[in-house]
């Protein structure tokens, strides 16, 4: 399934996705021997997972730890140069690298709510 990975693959536990509250971002650290981290955005049972990582200059999206959205929590929104993405797709609607997306990383919520990724994902 496309934007998932198998139970087979080596995973990592993210999180729990009640950890993240709903209709909010949570970010997470680097994997062990990366520098670049992942977030998290939820609504309701679904989530999206990206690298923290503007693809316009490659800084990192939140100012303070967890502050990826806008007020509306419509929108990612990088807090160097105000770029917008939308959250379902990571596609950047406005600012300077306008067309471009975020990477999104491949992920599954299992039976008991943990949120999983690609043991290497985000190196």
């Amino acid at each position: 399934m496309e934007g998932q990975v198998t139970a087979a693959a080596a995973e990592r536990v993210l999180c729990l996705l009640d950890d993240i509250p709903d209709g909010e971002s949570k970010g997470f650290a680097a994997a062990p021997g990366g520098f670049t981290g992942l977030f998290a955005v939820r609504r309701g049972d679904r989530v999206w997972v990206y690298v923290n990582s503007c693809p316009h200059i490659g800084v990192p999206l939140d100012p303070v730890p967890d502050r990826f959205l806008d007020r509306k929590r419509e929108h990612v929104v990088c807090s160097t140069h105000g770029a917008r993405f939308r959250i379902e797709d990571g596609f950047c609607t406005t600012g300077p690298c306008y067309g471009e997306s975020l990477e999104a990383v491949p992920h599954r919520v299992d039976d008991q709510r943990r949120v999983l990724v690609a043991q290497d994902a985000g190196l």
